[in-house]
Formats: C-alpha cells, structure tokens, sequence
C-alpha cells in the first residue's frame, strides 16, 4: 500500500467489504506503538440510526402514509 502526498490511502475491497465500510463512514485512526489502528467511529450516528431517531415518538395512533413517512426520511 503506498500512502499519496497529502497522507491518503486506500483501504482495500476486501477489507472494506469485509467490514462494512462504506463511502461517507467515519472513521477513527488511534496510534498502538508504531502502528495506527483504524476502526469505525461509533460516535457518528449512521444515516440509518439519523432516520430512526428522526421518526421515534413521531406516529399517531391511527399510523402514518407511505408520503408521511418519506417526508419525514427526506427531512422535509
């Protein structure tokens, strides 16, 4: 693997495949002795865990339409 100029690699298919990861992921870079550790970062709700949070609490009794719903997925 060979790092850019501005400090850029890239991380391989199969490994990003493997864990999960994403375009737009956010990632934390920690320093083990002399190696640098790369693990999701957890902190940063995923777009997923944003759309739930944004739609908990937001029903009524009687439910919601498939537009109500996607409004509320759009943010609009």
């Amino acid at each position: 693997m060979k790092m850019t100029e501005k400090g850029q690699v890239t991380i391989p298919i199969d490994l990003r495949r493997e864990l999960g990861l994403r375009p737009g992921d956010q990632i934390a870079i920690r320093l083990e002795g002399d190696a640098l550790i790369l693990t999701r970062d957890h902190s940063v709700p995923s777009r997923g865990q944003r759309i739930v949070e944004h739609l908990r609490g937001r029903a009524s009794g009687e439910g919601m339409t498939t537009d109500e719903i996607m409004e509320l997925t759009r943010g609009e």
